[in-house]
């Protein structure tokens, strides 16, 4: 279903999903040193991006000005699993803050996100340790 003009998700609710997704990021024992290491400085300003990003998504703003996928690359510590945990944290953080058909919207979107970021981080036969990774 695509969001139209009586979109079901607003801006303030993407401020709210993104506030909360990021929280359980950083409190996992995973995620939360990759996350650290990786956004070093003004969190605040990562945050507004990833509410750019998700409104652009979602909302189809074009907001973000971006490339998502090109900062993934230089993280390092990426495997498929901490992809799966990042979208099943997000999932919850959907289903504790959205109706239910807004929060399945949410995450099927975000699985499509997971699903290339995968592809194209991990599946790269120039990069061989990425492959072990899985």
């Amino acid at each position: 279903m695509p969001l139209t003009q009586t979109a079901p998700i607003s801006e303030e609710q993407i401020r709210l999903l993104v506030d909360s997704f990021y929280g359980k990021i950083r409190a996992d024992a995973d995620l939360g040193p990759i996350f650290e290491r990786v956004v070093v400085g003004d969190q605040e300003t990562h945050l507004a991006k990833m509410c750019d990003f998700c409104s652009s998504v979602m909302l189809t703003t074009g907001y973000y000005k971006g490339g998502l996928v090109a900062v993934r690359k230089h993280m390092g510590g990426l495997e498929i699993g901490l992809f799966d945990r990042c979208l099943a944290l997000f999932g919850d953080s959907c289903d504790e803050l959205l109706d239910s058909e807004t929060a399945g919207l949410c995450w099927l979107k975000a699985a499509h996100i997971a699903e290339s970021s995968k592809l194209l981080l991990l599946c790269r036969p120039d990069q061989p340790w990425l492959r072990n990774a899985a």
